[in-house]
């Protein structure tokens, strides 16, 4: 061996992770989360305390403030306090020792106690609802990013197309690519980027959350205010004294005001107007083209399309005819000729404004993204050291779960498999381990007698003040007006 080599400082082996890295000096391991710092392994982003936002005179977000007085309102996490997530609280792994930080304080006389610790989760996924009409893809079709399968299309709700991404099988089931390219898929979707999928035989999504989709090229902006039939419900009033049919294109539920019951209790008389598709319920029909990027999320660019030969005995000369798409983002006015042929016409403009009116009802398209995990009992043996009376608690409601400070659903049935949205979440809040798996905050709070009583480590209990210190990064809630579109917004603070 050289004497250079002789002088070189010995590299350090990091126990945070199944891959246990041998770290040179200066130099990070292959999650970028730990390194090597004068032959210390340190922890290369600080703890994350969400502080009272109200104590520092900032406008706390409303449904987050705590009611007059001191009755309490059911919040266990209560924003009038400082609360430690576990960003940057480091792991439990390889599972044997106790979470990282067990932090207690005192609110309104009761003794309280928040076990705070980065899961490292290898049973993790995302739900991803796409507010849009627009076909992306059918049902069970395969999502890939990079070519890689990293998910699926669940089924469509009310005027959002969902993804399902993740889970254990895309990241330790398939090629070793593959389960790079999901962790890394899941990793920048929990942290807020923009990722762009492919659907198979369907549309190239970009997805980020927060932010509109984009799809095919073309952003998104509008989300449909109802289907064709909720849609003619809906404006049925404001049409019938100005038009004598009313055609809403919807991929899902086309609606026709002259047979809907709407239009029946308006006394809107019936027109001959036929249309294509399978009929529902009165003035209901599904399937009237397939799905697609244009009117309604079906595949027609030309509305007549899905009309039929108007019936000669019931129709007439100069009958009106609005036809529009359930974000208004579509629409187009006919009055048909003495051969009974649909003619395009100016539109009046009592009808444009009832248009408009379908649009201004239409919300913002938004990409929301919900991570979802698998609290495993290794995670939970860093709380307690009988790791079912943590699951226990949680079922009873003794235990609140958050993720990042931010409340998590918590699925019945076995287990503790939570769900939280990332915006509400401090930015940057996952990291990853290249085994593949996810690593997100998790904080279990609850009162102190109920942690002794589950068998916790008390021995490692310390008061909140011992775990503030000027290293930790701080994050105060602002006021959602200062970014109406992000209402769960943080303010990063530095040092002190």
């Amino acid at each position: 061996m050289s004497e250079a080599a002789r002088q070189m400082p010995e590299k350090i082996r990091c126990d945070a992770c199944p891959v246990l890295c041998y770290i040179a000096e200066g130099r990070s391991g292959a999650c970028d989360r730990y390194g090597n710092e004068g032959g210390r392994l340190v922890r290369l982003d600080p703890l994350t305390i969400i502080e009272s936002a109200i104590d520092k005179g900032v406008q706390a977000v409303p449904f987050l403030a705590g009611t007059e007085g001191n009755d309490w309102d059911g919040t266990i996490v209560q924003p009038q306090r400082p609360f430690v997530t576990a960003v940057g609280a480091g792991t439990t792994y390889p599972d044997y020792k106790p979470a990282p930080f067990i932090v207690s304080q005192t609110v309104d006389d009761a003794d309280m106690v928040t076990v705070v610790t980065e899961g490292i989760f290898s049973y993790c996924g995302v739900k991803v609802k796409i507010d849009t009409d627009r076909f992306i893809g059918h049902e069970r079709a395969v999502v890939r990013v990079e070519g890689e399968p990293v998910g699926h299309v669940m089924t469509s709700e009310y005027g959002s197309r969902m993804l399902t991404l993740g889970g254990v099988e895309h990241l330790t089931g398939g090629s070793k690519k593959e389960g790079r390219v999901t962790c890394d898929t899941l990793l920048k979707l929990c942290n807020r980027e923009a990722v762009e999928v492919s659907i198979d035989d369907g549309a190239t999504v970009v997805v980020q959350a927060g932010k509109a989709p984009i799809v095919n090229g073309v952003e998104e902006h509008l989300m449909r205010v109802g289907c064709g039939s909720a849609a003619i419900g809906m404006f049925a009033s404001q049409w019938a004294p100005h038009t004598d049919e009313v055609i809403v294109v919807d991929d899902h539920i086309t609606g026709v005001l002259s047979e809907h019951q709407a239009g029946k209790m308006l006394d809107v008389p019936p027109t001959g107007i036929k249309i294509s598709g399978r009929r529902s319920t009165p003035g209901r029909y599904f399937q009237v083209a397939n799905p697609g990027t244009g009117w309604g999320g079906t595949d027609i660019d030309d509305p007549l399309s899905i009309l039929k030969p108007a019936d000669g005995k019931i129709a007439w000369p100069g009958l009106r005819l609005l036809m529009v798409s359930t974000t208004g983002e579509h629409s187009a006015y006919f009055e048909l000729d003495e051969a009974l042929q649909p003619v395009a016409k100016p539109m009046p403009e009592v009808l444009r404004k009832s248009v408009e009116r379908v649009a201004e009802n239409c919300e913002p398209s938004i990409c929301s993204v919900l991570f979802m995990g698998g609290a495993g009992g290794s995670l939970r043996a860093g709380v307690t050291e009988n790791p079912v009376l943590l699951t226990r608690s949680v079922k009873d409601s003794l235990t609140h779960v958050t993720c990042g400070g931010a409340s998590a659903y918590v699925w019945p049935g076995g287990g503790i498999t939570v769900m939280a949205d990332v915006m509400e979440m401090p930015s940057n809040a996952f990291g990853y381990v290249p085994t593949p798996a996810l690593v997100a905050p998790i904080e279990f709070t609850m009162r102190l007698s109920d942690y002794i009583a589950l068998g916790g480590h008390a021995s490692h209990v310390r008061p909140v003040s011992e775990a503030i210190t000027d290293e930790v990064r701080r994050v105060s809630r602002i006021d959602r007006d200062e970014d109406p579109m992000a209402p769960h917004n943080y303010r990063w603070g530095g040092k002190g």
